[in-house]
C-alpha cells in the first residue's frame, strides 16, 4: 500500500545509524509526524551496531522503541547455507551477499510491526537500486496490507548536499568523511561487502586498492599454501579442521581464511532487476571457499541426474534471490528439491589456498558414489564389459546417423 501521512502513527524503520538511515528517522518524524520504531539487525558487518542506540535515543526514539539483534547465526543457518546448497552463484559470479540478507531484515521489521502495532515499515534503499524490490516484496509477503514508506521516492532532496543541509538544519552528527562526496557506497554483512558508486562507477578503470576491505591482495598473499578440511552434514559445512563450529562461527573462519590468502574478490558489471547495469567491486571471501568445497562433496555424493537438475535450476533460484521473491512459492519449491538433494551430502573436503585461488585437493564420504573398480584402467573387480559400449554409442548415434544420410541425398 502506498503511503498515507495523516493514516500512519507508528513506522519502524530499518536503521543502521549512518547519515542515509538517521536523515530518514528525522523526516519520518518531521514530514509524518510519525512515531518511529528503529530496527538495527547485527549481520556480521564488521561495525559496532551499539552506536545506532544512542543515535536513535539522540533524534528523540523512546527507549522501547529501539531494537538492535544479533542475527548472525540466523542469518547464515537459514538464509546463506539454504542457498550455498543449491550452489547458488547470479549471472556466473555473483554470490548474492547483499541479495540474501534482505529477506531477514524484512521479516524482524514485520516482526516488530505486528508487537508494537506499527502502520507501516520503511527502509533507506534508493530509487534506482535492487533494494527497494527486495525489502518491499519481502514486506508484502509476510503482511500483505502493509503500508511502505520509501523516502528516496518520496522526499524533495535533489543532490546530496540537500541532504547534508537537512542534516545540519536538524543536528544530525556528519562524520567528516562524509561532508563531501563519499568515494563509494559500502555494504556489508557476514557473507560479503560490496562497493559500488562515485570512483568505482566508469566500468573500464581498474579499482583502487583501498576500495577492498576484506581480503589482501592475492600478490600479497604468502608464497605457501594453506590446506584446509571441511566437513559436511546434509550439504551444509560443520566443521574445519576437525572443529566443529556454529554456522556463524564457520563462516566467520572461512573469511579470515580467505582474507589472509586473497580469496574472493570479484570485478563485475550486473544486470539490476530494475533495468539498468551497475558496477560493482564485491568480496566474499568465505563464501568463495563455500561453494568450492560443497561442489567437492556433491562430485561424489551426488548422482549425475540430480547433479545436472540442480544445475539447471540453480540459475532460476539465482534469479530468485536476487530480484527479491525469497518469500515466494516458486523458491520454496525449489528449496524443498535442492534440500532433499542433500540429504547425502556428507563427509569432508579438504581445500587448497594459494594466492587468490580455492582449489579441492581431495574429498571422502560415507556416500561416496565414486567405484574406484569402475574407472580404473586396471583390470578392476566389477565386471565391465567394454563391448556394451559399442551398442549404447550406436544407439545414441542413430538420430546423428538418420539426419546425416538425410544432408548426404540432400
Amino acid at each position: 500500500m502506498s503511503a498515507d501521512k495523516k493514516s500512519i502513527k507508528k513506522v519502524v524503520l530499518a536503521y543502521s545509524g549512518g547519515l542515509d538511515t538517521s536523515i530518514i528517522l528525522k523526516w519520518l518524524q518531521t514530514e509524518y509526524g510519525a512515531e518511529v520504531i528503529t530496527f538495527t539487525a547485527d549481520l556480521g558487518q564488521g561495525e559496532e551496531i551499539e552506536p545506532a542506540r544512542a543515535k536513535a535515543l539522540a533524534a528523540g526514539v523512546k527507549p522501547e522503541n529501539i531494537f538492535i539483534e544479533d542475527v548472525r547465526e540466523e542469518f547464515v543457518r537459514d538464509y546463506v547455507f539454504p542457498m550455498f546448497r543449491a550452489n547458488t552463484v547470479y549471472e556466473g559470479q555473483y554470490l548474492l551477499g547483499t541479495s540474501i540478507a534482505r529477506p531477514l531484515i524484512a521479516k524482524k521489521q514485520i516482526e516488530i510491526a505486528r508487537k508494537m502495532g506499527a502502520d507501516a515499515v520503511s527502509h533507506g534503499a534508493t530509487g534506482k537500486g535492487n533494494d527497494q524490490v527486495r525489502f518491499e516484496l519481502g514486506y508484502y509477503g509476510l503482511e500483505p496490507d502493509i503500508t511502505v514508506v520509501a523516502p528516496w521516492r518520496e522526499w524533495d532532496f535533489k543532490s546530496r548536499e540537500a541532504l547534508l543541509d537537512f542534516a545540519e538544519k536538524h543536528q544530525i552528527q556528519i562524520t567528516k568523511d562524509k561532508r563531501g562526496e563519499a568515494p563509494f557506497s559500502v555494504d556489508a554483512n557476514l557473507l560479503h561487502s560490496s562497493s559500488e558508486g562515485k570512483v568505482l562507477e566508469d566500468p573500464a578503470v581498474e579499482a583502487p586498492e583501498f576500495v577492498h576491505m576484506r581480503t589482501i591482495a592475492p600478490e600479497d598473499a604468502p608464497d605457501q599454501p594453506t590446506i584446509i578440511t571441511i566437513d559436511f552434514e546434509k550439504g551444509d559445512p560443520v566443521a574445519i579442521d576437525g572443529v566443529a563450529m556454529s554456522p556463524a562461527t564457520l563462516l566467520t573462519r572461512l573469511n579470515e581464511l580467505g582474507r589472509d590468502n586473497g580469496v574472493g574478490r570479484l570485478d563485475l558489471v550486473e544486470n539490476r532487476f530494475v533495468g539498468m547495469k551497475s558496477r560493482g567491486v564485491y568480496e566474499t571471501p568465505g563464501g568463495t571457499i563455500l561453494l568450492a568445497a560443497h561442489r567437492g562433496i556433491e562430485s561424489i555424493t551426488l548422482d549425475r541426474g540430480a547433479m545436472h537438475l540442480k544445475d539447471e535450476l540453480m540459475p532460476k533460484y539465482a534469479s530468485l534471490v536476487y530480484n527479491g521473491f525469497w518469500f515466494s512459492p516458486e523458491r520454496e519449491m525449489l528449496q524443498a528439491a535442492i534440500d532433499y538433494s542433500q540429504a547425502k551430502v556428507a563427509g569432508q573436503v579438504r581445500v587448497k589456498l594459494y594466492k587468490g585461488n580455492v582449489t579441492v585437493i581431495g574429498r571422502t564420504s560415507p556416500y561416496s558414489l565414486y567405484d574406484q573398480d569402475l574407472v580404473t584402467f586396471e583390470e578392476g573387480k566389477v565386471a565391465y564389459d567394454h563391448r556394451d559400449a559399442g551398442g549404447f554409442i550406436k544407439l545414441n548415434a542413430l538420430r546423428l546417423r538418420v539426419l546425416a544420410k538425410r544432408d548426404k541425398r540432400g
